[in-house]
């Protein structure tokens, strides 16, 4: 378990422009049986979550179509939750960060982080635009 004060800005890259954080497996299963489209951002402490999947993610909001839901869950900080989301992300294995791309409760789009580490942010955020184009 990390310090809340370690977390606490990680937390906002991604609270502050809309994000809902899930700290039970009953706010996971909560969220992902609403209809529409949710986006799960599986957020941590490293390194490629700060340079690459928080900014590709909040790059990725800015398309014309987005997800109805906004959720993450913090790796090493909420682990009930983040159980709960990995095991809705069956069968990829559990990585972090991760985003994953729910419709209707189901995975349609997934981003492991072989997908995000290394990566420009501008690739992560167009790899999710083309997921929200095709499922939102």
């Amino acid at each position: 378990m990390y310090p809340p004060e370690l977390v606490k800005p990680m937390r906002e890259d991604l609270t502050n422009i809309g994000f809902t954080e899930l700290h039970t497996a009953e706010d996971v299963n909560s969220a992902l049986s609403k209809e529409g489209t949710t986006l799960v951002v599986v957020n941590s402490v490293c390194g490629c979550a700060a340079a690459n999947a928080r900014p590709g993610a909040r790059m990725s909001l800015q398309n014309a179509k987005t997800p109805d839901n906004l959720v993450t869950v913090f790796a090493g900080v909420d682990r009930e939750a983040v159980d709960a989301a990995r095991a809705q992300m069956i069968p990829f294995p559990p990585s972090s960060p991760s985003m994953a791309l729910f419709k209707n409760g189901e995975l349609v789009h997934m981003l492991e982080r072989h997908h995000i580490e290394g990566r420009q942010v501008d690739m992560i955020a167009d790899n999710l635009k083309g997921a929200f184009d095709e499922f939102c």
